[in-house]
């Protein structure tokens, strides 16, 4: 009886021994493999989250610098365009205006270059003619009182014998007739005052604009036509219109 015992307390304890150890077992598969399993996500979701803030970093830094660099080339653009144009504004201002004051067209005589000479009949009359000198050039500039005028044959080798007009006397006061630019000196002369007979191998009329201070070699000659008759011309002085320029062609001659 107490060997059957012995052997049914043996039995129940391995039994007892052999539970526990099956439950031992699996508590300690169970955690290991738990283990792993949540370290392998944590570590994946960390390494994603790491990578995910990685590219964002440089995404950020490539934007910062993109857009660093446009403004810095926009703003330099508008820079050196807005000083190029003030830049140009400011030359063509100064070359187009120049210097208009009369105090400076008289410290600085017309140069022939700078000047256009037309001559042409004055309307309504037989015997006049408009010498119209104009400034082109950028500055004001001073011409002598009145144009230097000679009446002569276009095709005399002597030119001794031409004819000069009268002029107005008792001359004074400034020292030039300044002209400013892109205007025009108008001089009147009268080639036949009374309109009576005269020369008439006289076909060609000697300008020269400013004769106090231009040589020779300027003087531009034009053709008069066939049918002029010459006596007694009077010249009057340079004037702004063709009136005023008239009323001192008849005071030419008086003292």
């Amino acid at each position: 009886m107490r060997t059957i015992r012995s052997r049914k307390h043996t039995a129940a304890l391995g039994a007892v021994t052999a539970v526990l150890a099956l439950a031992l077992t699996a508590c300690g598969g169970g955690d290991e493999t738990g283990t792993k399993s949540a370290g392998s996500a944590d570590n994946a979701a960390s390494a994603a989250a790491s990578t995910d803030a990685g590219q964002s970093s440089d995404a950020t830094k490539a934007t910062g610098t993109s857009k660093a660099d446009s403004t810095a080339q926009n703003t330099g653009a508008t820079k050196t365009g807005a000083g190029t144009s003030k830049t140009s504004t400011s030359k063509g201002g100064s070359t187009a205006s120049g210097n208009t004051s009369d105090s400076y067209a008289y410290k600085h005589p017309c140069k022939s270059s700078d000047l256009s000479v037309r001559v042409y009949p004055r309307e309504g009359s037989a015997t006049q003619q408009v010498i119209e000198v104009n400034n082109t050039g950028a500055n004001s500039c001073g011409l002598s009182y009145f144009p230097q005028v000679s009446l002569g044959a276009s095709k005399a080798s002597d030119h001794s014998g031409d004819i000069t007009p009268a002029v107005p006397g008792g001359l004074g006061g400034a020292p030039a007739y300044p002209v400013k630019p892109k205007t025009a000196a108008i001089a009147v002369i009268d080639l036949n005052p009374s309109g009576g007979n005269g020369l008439t191998w006289i076909n060609e009329m000697n300008v020269l604009a400013d004769g106090d201070h231009m040589p020779n070699a300027d003087t531009q000659n034009f053709e008069l036509g066939p049918d002029v008759k010459v006596r007694d011309p009077k010249l009057g002085l340079y004037r702004g219109t063709v009136a005023d320029a008239v009323s001192s062609m008849k005071s030419a001659g008086k003292s």
